[in-house]
Parts: C-alpha cells; sequence; structure tokens
C-alpha cells in the first residue's frame, strides 16, 4: 500500500486539480490511498475536500488539525497512513498520471529510503520561465549524483519506517520552508540512501512577477538560517544549492561593505568595483544556459540574479536577527 499525503491550508481553488490528477493515476487504485489534511482552512476547503471524500470514500480520507503549519499537517497524515511507502506532494501540485509509479519505482532497491521528484510548470510570463529554468539547472546537479542529500516535499518519497525513525518532519519550522531538507540531512548524515527520480513529475505555479519572486527567495532565505543553524556543516555544500548562489551572496555582502568603506576613504574604490565585477562574473554560468534556451530570459537572468542575492542575503540577516 502507498498512502499519497497532502497538507492544504486555504486550497480550496486548486485541491480539486490535485486530487482530480491523483484519482487518475497509471497506478492501480487499489493499492494507494489518499490522506487530506486540513491546517484549519478558512476558505472552505474541508467542503470541498469533503465531496470528493463522500465519493470515494475507500480511496480518500480527510483530517483536520488546528493551525500549525504544514510539517505538522503531514507527520498527522503520516501517523494515519496504511501505506509502507508515503509520498508526499502539495494542495496547488498537479502530478502527472505517472507520479505515482514514478515515485514508487526506486524503492524496489531495497535499499533505497527516500525519493526526490521534480516539478515542471507550464507559464509562459519571463519571471515564470526564468524561475523554471533556475530550478532545472539545480535538477541537472542531482542527476549527477547517485544518491542525494536533499528532498522537498513538494514530490517527495519515504520509506515509513525511516520517517518515524528520524521523527518526521521538525515542527518547529512554522511555514514550508526548511522543514523538508531538515529530515533529508538527517537521513543523509545517517548513511542511508535517497536518490533523485526525474520521471516523477508535478506541475506547479511559479511567482509570475519580480516582486513575489523576490519575496518568496527573502523567505526562502530567512528559514534557512534555522536549518543551518540545526545542520552548519551544509553551508560548506549539498546536493541542491548551486555554489554560485553562494559566491553571489559572498560578493555582495562585500561589495556593500567596501562600498560603504569607499564613502570614508577613497582607496576602498578599486576594492568594490572589482567585488561587483566579481559578483556579475558569478550570474555567468546560468545567463549562459538560459540564453540558449530563451535569449529574453537570458538576457534577463544577470540582473534578476542579482536582485536574488539582495534578497537572499537581506533574508539571511533578518532570519539571523530572528535566532
Amino acid at each position: 500500500m502507498i498512502s499519497v499525503i497532502i497538507p492544504v491550508y486555504n486550497g480550496k481553488e486548486t485541491i480539486s486539480k490535485t486530487l482530480g490528477s491523483l484519482l487518475n493515476q497509471t497506478y492501480h487504485k487499489n493499492k494507494y490511498e489518499i490522506i487530506i489534511v486540513d491546517d484549519e482552512s478558512t476558505d472552505g476547503t474541508p467542503e470541498v475536500v469533503k465531496k470528493y471524500v463522500k465519493k470515494y470514500p475507500k480511496l480518500i480520507r480527510f483530517y483536520r488539525q488546528k493551525h500549525k503549519g504544514p510539517a505538522a499537517a503531514r507527520n498527522l497524515g503520516a501517523k494515519k497512513a496504511k501505506g509502507e511507502i508515503l509520498l508526499f506532494t502539495d494542495a496547488d501540485c498537479i502530478p502527472e498520471r505517472e507520479w505515482i509509479e514514478e515515485m514508487v519505482k526506486p524503492f524496489k532497491d531495497k535499499e533505497i529510503v527516500g525519493v526526490q521528484g521534480r516539478y515542471r510548470t507550464r507559464q509562459k510570463c519571463l519571471i515564470a520561465k526564468f524561475a523554471q529554468m533556475e530550478i532545472d539547472d539545480r535538477y541537472n546537479r542531482m542527476k549527477k549524483r547517485k544518491y542525494i542529500d536533499f528532498i522537498g516535499t513538494y514530490s517527495a518519497g519515504y520509506r515509513k519506517d525511516i520517517f518515524f525513525k528520524f521523527g518526521g518532519f521538525d515542527e518547529s519550522f512554522p511555514v514550508a520552508s526548511g522543514e523538508d531538507p531538515e529530515l533529508s540531512f538527517k537521513i543523509s548524515k545517517s548513511g542511508y540512501k535517497m536518490v533523485f527520480n526525474d520521471r516523477a513529475v508535478v506541475y506547479h505555479k511559479h511567482p509570475n512577477s519580480l516582486l513575489s519572486y523576490l519575496k518568496q527567495k527573502f523567505w526562502r532565505a530567512y528559514w534557512r538560517v534555522l536549518l543551518y543553524k540545526k545542520h552548519p556543516d551544509k553551508l560548506v555544500r549539498e546536493s541542491y544549492t548551486p555554489q554560485t548562489l553562494k559566491f553571489q551572496i559572498a560578493f555582495l555582502f562585500l561589495f556593500l561593505l567596501t562600498s560603504f568603506l569607499s564613502l570614508l576613504s577613497l582607496a576602498f574604490l578599486s576594492l568594490c568595483l572589482a567585488f561587483l565585477m566579481l559578483l556579475f562574473i558569478c550570474t555567468l554560468p546560468l545567463s549562459i544556459k538560459n540564453f540558449k534556451r530563451d535569449k529574453s530570459v537570458g538576457f534577463a537572468t544577470p540582473v534578476i540574479l542579482v536582485l536574488r542575492a539582495c534578497a537572499f542575503a537581506f533574508g539571511l540577516v533578518c532570519g539571523a536577527v530572528r535566532l
């Protein structure tokens, strides 16, 4: 038995498409269940889900908790699960028909305890296309690794016994931004094997404006501080985050520092310009890749990456102050 677990909070507008896609899987319906955990929605989400439960009582189960965040909702779903394999996706994701089948395949190897799928988008606006190319570049890095240490819950799978051995998702993360890699980091450090399956696809909507994209990056960086506090060794390297991003943030901080010092002494001006040049040089690898796929995205990439570094840097500072 496979258990598909979906946390939802005010997902009335998207949950129907998610459930519709899960009801149309190539995997046999007698071999999986769908568990929805509502995190005290206020928009009528429970009423929408209950209609599906009424229509498919043997396939879909519904639970409701006080507002505690997605980590707690996923943990509750895992506790209620009948399956030995736990699959996770989000209430705004649309899995392809083969998603369950592809997520389950790697578990045929008894040594594999975790699986990461991928997401795509059908959006055509520039920012969304950039966001997809950005994550595609990260997927390409993961494909080169035999085993990974980073799993995101939009398309995730774990053996249930391993999931509970490591305590499930850390509920000290109140929002969806850090609890999933935190679990996979712990599992990886203990020597267990997890893999990336490029064919296990869910569709997802990326931010469609520059402002919403930068806000997303700010909050991810904000909660990364808590993640790296728990796993400081992952500041150096992990299988998902590109090293160029870390260099961009470092050169940005150095540029800002020397800019301030240049106001006190012009001797720092050349150093300031050097760090600015290094910052832009770090944007070139992804810019060139994006240009080959879409010229408009390629031209915009250096500017977006510098702004992304600013959003990340600000988020890291605010997250550090919070801690």
